[in-house]
């Protein structure tokens, strides 16, 4: 799954590509939750590899090949004409409470909408707010020294492991 940015250079992301880049049977809850996710990224993003050799200048914009591997999470970047630069790979263990909690209030959320239950639907909303946020804490943590994001980008980008997550 490829998601352009808008242009621009500098720190961020000009395209982001989900590992298994093809349709997915995706739940529609988790389906729109990706597709947020990528219009808010290629939107609006802060990305800045850390890790680059010293002759390498921290400078965007950068294409993101996002994966899971061997139970870690895989940052590949590359220059925008798909040149690799450098790979940082992240434990998924830290993660793995988040996503599932994620995918149980993805669950939740259907039926509550199923149900109609209007209440019930927005303490969930509450709470998968609650839940990016701690994600994306941890993303910013757990990338420190290695990748400086902002955390509307980290948010996004817990989204998408998520999604990725879902499709093992």
């Amino acid at each position: 799954m490829s998601i352009p940015a808008q242009g621009g250079t500098g720190s961020r992301l000009s395209r982001v590509v989900l590992d298994g880049d093809s349709p997915s049977q995706l739940p529609p809850a988790l389906e729109a939750d990706r597709s947020q996710a990528v219009a808010d990224l290629a939107a609006e993003n802060h990305f800045t590899p850390l890790t680059l050799k010293a002759d390498v200048p921290p400078r965007g914009p950068f294409v993101l090949h996002l994966a899971v591997q061997s139970g870690h999470l895989v940052f590949d970047i590359r220059h925008a004409d798909d040149t690799p630069l450098t790979v940082v790979g992240l434990a998924l263990g830290p993660f793995r409470r988040l996503v599932k909690d994620y995918s149980m209030l993805v669950d939740s959320h259907i039926m509550a909408v199923q149900e109609g239950r209007t209440d019930r639907i927005q303490a969930i909303d509450m709470g998968r707010r609650g839940l990016h946020d701690e994600g994306a804490a941890l993303m910013r943590e757990r990338l420190a020294g290695k990748i400086a994001i902002d955390f509307a980008t980290a948010r996004r980008l817990f989204t998408l492991v998520c999604v990725l997550h879902q499709r093992l």
